[in-house]
C-alpha cells in the first residue's frame, strides 16, 4: 500500500490522481497458475466481486461495477482496478492487481467530472488500514472460489453487479454513436449489447460509455 502515488494508471493509459494519505492505492500479487490464459478475465471478474462484497456493507445497492473494473457509486467513479498478468505457455504465472479506491477524499481537480469519495457519499472518515483488511478479505474469498472451480457462480455475480445491466444507454464504437441495452459480458470478457436488430460483443478498446458523466 502506497500513502503517496506519483504515477498510478487506469485503464486506456489513464491517470489516476489520489491525494496523498486519504485514498487506498494498494497492489495485491497473486499467483494463479490454476487459471487458462483464455479465462483471465474470470481473475477480473473475482476481484471485482470481492471487492463489490467488501464494501456493499458500507455503500449498499447502488455499488456497481462499469465494465470491466471500475468501481461506481450511482454514476460517479469511487475505485478503479488494474491488473497485469505475467504469462508462461498456457498460464498465468503471476498477477499484480493494482486497487485504487477514492476513500476520505473531500476535493478532485476540475477537470474530473465523474469521481466521488465514500466520504463525500457518506459524509464520515474511514480507517484506511482496517478497510483495506476488508478489501483483501474480500478478494481473498473470491480468489478461493476461482481457484476451486466457482467460476460460473463469479460470473453470474460479476453480471448481477454490472452498471447500467438492462438499462438503455447510448455508447460509441468506430466514431458511430448509439443507443443499447447492456446484457451482460461473455465468458472471456467481451461487453454483450442488444440494440434493437442484433446483439454485439465489444473488447475494452472498441466501445465507450457516453451518457450519464461517463
Amino acid at each position: 500500500m502506497a500513502e503517496e502515488q506519483f504515477a498510478g494508471r487506469g485503464q486506456r493509459q489513464n491517470t489516476w490522481h489520489a491525494q496523498p494519505g486519504k485514498n487506498i492505492t494498494a497492489s495485491i500479487l497473486l499467483n494463479p497458475v490454476f487459471l487458462n490464459i483464455h479465462n483471465q478475465f474470470d481473475l477480473n471478474r473475482a476481484v471485482s466481486v470481492g471487492i463489490q462484497r467488501a464494501l456493499k456493507p458500507v455503500l449498499g445497492d447502488k455499488l456497481k461495477v462499469k465494465w470491466p473494473n471500475d468501481i461506481y457509486y450511482d454514476d460517479y467513479k469511487v475505485g478503479g482496478i488494474l491488473i497485469e498478468n505475467i504469462l508462461f505457455s498456457n498460464t498465468i504465472k503471476h498477477s499484480i492487481v493494482g486497487v485504487g479506491l477514492n476513500v476520505n477524499q473531500d476535493d478532485f481537480p476540475a477537470d474530473v467530472t465523474n469521481a466521488s469519495s465514500l466520504k463525500q457519499i457518506l459524509h464520515t472518515d474511514y480507517d484506511l488500514k482496517a478497510l483495506l483488511s476488508d478489501l483483501c478479505g474480500g478478494i481473498e474469498a473470491a480468489y478461493l472460489e476461482l481457484k476451486a472451480g466457482r467460476e460460473q457462480e463469479l460470473r453470474n455475480e460479476y453480471a448481477g453487479y454490472l452498471y447500467g445491466l438492462n438499462e438503455k444507454r447510448q455508447f460509441k464504437s468506430n466514431n458511430y454513436i448509439f443507443d443499447a441495452t447492456i446484457t451482460g459480458v461473455t465468458p472471456n470478457g467481451l461487453l454483450v449489447l442488444q440494440n434493437e436488430n442484433e446483439e454485439l460483443t465489444f473488447d475494452l478498446k472498441e466501445i465507450e460509455f457516453l451518457n450519464s458523466t461517463t
